[in-house]
């Protein structure tokens, strides 16, 4: 005799059959979901490109960026590449595309756009769909060519800053003021989404910036970041440039010398970040050869407080020293027969830390690589992005030329654009040859150097 199974137990059985299908499906799904690399992994040769507007354009994250690299990884020669140009768009990135990213074969593209993609207004639901159209365009080309995207928050509009120096013949709208800042976290959470599903890295420009800012507020209410509220300066830079070297988990240290002496007058030595040879305890203190894998991150003297604000040399550049077994008393820190410093036992037992110590022949050495780069980026690299700045011109006055063809002012204002990016790439070869002639001067003096440490006893 066959039960027949009533209505309210169909009703439930069903429900069931569905619950079971919605987790094996939730499951299948879970199994296919990339995950966003750890960190990125760099080796020589590679190529890394920066692609943005303006706030890319300007050359300083970039710059403090590529310090980094010059000092932390001195035995790779890799590719570095700055497309910025102020004033972009997402579409803009596309039209220079071919030419200014993918002809340079990257391994890895950081972008920064939605600044200029926004337009300065109140969230717009067209202009926001406009954004996400090009920026997955953009997305889908960088993985078409196999390099490997970084997205990157806008970063932060500071209407503090805006309402401190607008034109009162020329105010800016009030719901600009009040919101655009909340539409570029919108615009930078969409693209931490689109990061996620993609399994790419992501670096968080917006939150340092904003917190930052928050935190200089309560000592200072005019503090800002970003003077025009829109390019971040020198300081600002700093804290985007440590984002970058912390969210894409790049090395966070320099090195780390630990000696100790026991009872029976032993010596002992670990370190991390290079070698230690030739140690020697006497009765007046310790002699010892140092050869680092790498050099202090130091930036130039404007970056100052960006360096102070972030605390960038403990987080991300810290050369540390410590002994232990010396008698009490003062002791003076040689490196190379020059005395760089004056620590007690007892500092010396809990570690100091060299990394910002402007006396040691390391940041020195460091302190030249900065210079060099500076030099670097504010004549050949400027230079560079003029150039592209000029077909930025020529490409937007051809779409609008494309779509009147009967206007006779665009017609003109496409041929002035033409016949300036005219002989564009002869001039593009010129700046990366002197680019590259002072980039050789960099790694002919940034390879560590063999230091000798002595601690005596004053």
């Amino acid at each position: 005799m066959k039960r027949r199974i009533g209505p309210v137990m169909r009703t439930v059985v069903i429900a069931l059959c569905a619950v079971c299908t919605t987790l094996t499906t939730r499951q299948l799904r879970a199994q296919d979901f990339a995950a966003p690399p750890p960190k990125m992994e760099l080796s020589d040769g590679d190529c890394l490109v920066f692609l943005g507007d303006s706030i890319t354009h300007q050359r300083l994250y970039t710059q403090y960026v590529e310090d980094y690299l010059y000092t932390r990884m001195p035995k790779l020669r890799l590719k570095i590449h700055n497309a910025g140009v102020g004033g972009a768009r997402a579409w803009d990135a596309l039209q220079r595309f071919d030419e200014d990213v993918a002809s340079y074969k990257p391994k890895y593209v950081t972008i920064l756009l939605g600044m200029n993609d926004g337009t300065y207004q109140a969230y717009n639901e067209e202009v926001f769909q406009t954004y996400r159209s090009d920026m997955t365009e953009l997305l889908d080309k960088l993985q078409a060519i196999g390099a490997q995207a970084i997205p990157m928050t806008p970063t932060m509009f500071d209407s503090r800053a805006a309402r401190m120096r607008d034109n009162p013949n020329r105010p800016r709208p009030e719901s600009m003021l009040e919101q655009y800042n909340s539409v570029l976290a919108y615009y930078g959470s969409w693209l931490r989404e689109q990061s996620l599903a993609r399994g790419l890295g992501f670096v968080d420009m917006y939150s340092p910036l904003n917190s930052l800012t928050f935190q200089e507020r309560k000592k200072d209410a005019t503090f800002t970041l970003i003077q025009d509220a829109i390019h971040p300066g020198a300081a600002g830079q700093v804290i985007m440039a440590t984002a970058l070297v912390w969210d894409t988990g790049l090395p966070r240290a320099v090195s780390n010398i630990q000696i100790s002496q026991n009872a029976a007058g032993k010596p002992s030595v670990r370190a991390a970040g290079g070698v230690v040879e030739e140690l020697s305890f006497s009765e007046s203190g310790l002699s010892f050869s140092w050869t680092a894998e790498s050099l202090p991150w130091v930036l130039p003297e404007d970056a100052a407080q960006g360096v102070k604000l972030t605390n960038l040399g403990h987080r991300l550049s810290r050369e540390a020293l410590e002994v232990h077994g010396l008698p009490g008393g003062r002791y003076d820190l040689l490196i190379d027969g020059k005395t760089v410093g004056t620590y007690t036992a007892d500092q010396l037992g809990r570690h100091i830390e060299l990394q910002a110590n402007d006396k040691t022949p390391q940041y020195q050495q460091a302190a030249e690589v900065a210079a060099l780069n500076a030099k670097r980026n504010q004549e050949p690299i400027s230079a560079l992005r003029g150039q592209w700045s000029q077909f930025q011109r020529y490409a937007r006055a051809k779409r609008a030329a494309e779509a009147a063809p009967e206007n006779t002012e665009l017609q003109k204002q496409l041929a002035a654009t033409e016949q300036a990016i005219d002989g564009m790439q002869e001039r593009v070869a010129q700046y990366e040859a002197e680019a590259k002639k002072i980039e050789d001067e960099i790694f002919a003096i940034n390879q560590p150097i063999k230091r000798v440490f002595e601690l005596r006893r004053k």
